[in-house]
């Protein structure tokens, strides 16, 4: 029996989106695989978003609601999974390193041509294989619930640059640095300075796809120069900003 759906209503996909264009909040029945094979897809679900590059995927289990976002001229291929098929037992959205192998079966399985019967059974295995072993990545940003650090957010949001102390953030939002910082932990599993790292992070790959330079995207991003923002980005990636643009 075939590990993937093949029906025409839940089956492999590969969608080109344009930039900014979304897909509204939904979800399935069966678990996802989302990869971008280019450009770059903000993935919303209820506990937090992922902003995913072409050599990473997403595994979204079923039943998860979920909205994409394009950034930059974009294709997203998906793969459909009976629930009994989850080969890292993930049980919430996770971000995972796509190997140049599971990249090309990814493509393969996603195609115009349909492979034949036998061909596809043994995409499916190197599939699964890949899948097993594959690295999965603390990407995601924590959505906090808390009003006081939902404020937090939005000013972080619409400008990450905004170098302001955590001490200085509450004074805007009327709350104490301590009590902030507690919350960060308590709600996002994240200390506030990891938090705002993911955030400038996140905001980078989307400057990155929509053609901005690196030290531009550094600038916005609120790093020191260009070196800090490289270093950064390679911990996180394990690529550089120049390497991830040419990818």
């Amino acid at each position: 029996m075939s590990a993937i759906r093949h029906s025409e209503s839940g089956g492999p996909s590969r969608v080109p989106l344009a930039h900014r264009q979304r897909i509204g909040w939904h979800d399935h029945a069966s678990h996802q695989l989302i990869h971008p094979h280019r450009g770059v897809l903000r993935i919303s679900t209820p506990i937090g978003d992922w902003v995913v590059p072409p050599h990473r995927g997403v595994w979204i289990p079923a039943g998860v609601a979920h909205a994409h976002e394009a950034y930059g001229p974009t294709e997203m291929r998906a793969l459909v999974f009976d629930p009994p098929v989850n080969p890292l037992r993930l049980d919430r959205p996770t971000v995972l390193a796509i190997t140049p192998l599971l990249r090309e079966v990814v493509v393969a399985l996603t195609g115009d041509d349909e492979p034949a019967a036998t061909q596809r059974a043994n995409l499916e295995r190197v599939l699964l294989d890949q899948l097993r072993t594959v690295e999965a990545l603390p990407l995601c940003l924590p959505a906090p619930s808390d009003t006081r650090l939902r404020d937090v957010a939005a000013i972080l949001e619409a400008d990450p640059a905004d170098g302001r102390t955590l001490a200085e953030l509450g004074a805007a939002v009327g709350a104490s640095e301590r009590t902030l910082s507690r919350l960060f932990r308590a709600e996002t599993g994240m200390s506030f300075p990891q938090w705002r790292t993911q955030l400038r992070l996140h905001h980078a790959l989307i400057l990155l796809a929509g053609g901005r330079s690196v030290t531009s995207t550094a600038a916005a991003c609120g790093y020191s120069g260009p070196s800090a923002f490289i270093q950064a980005f390679r911990h996180a990636f394990g690529t550089t900003p120049h390497a991830y643009v040419r990818s």
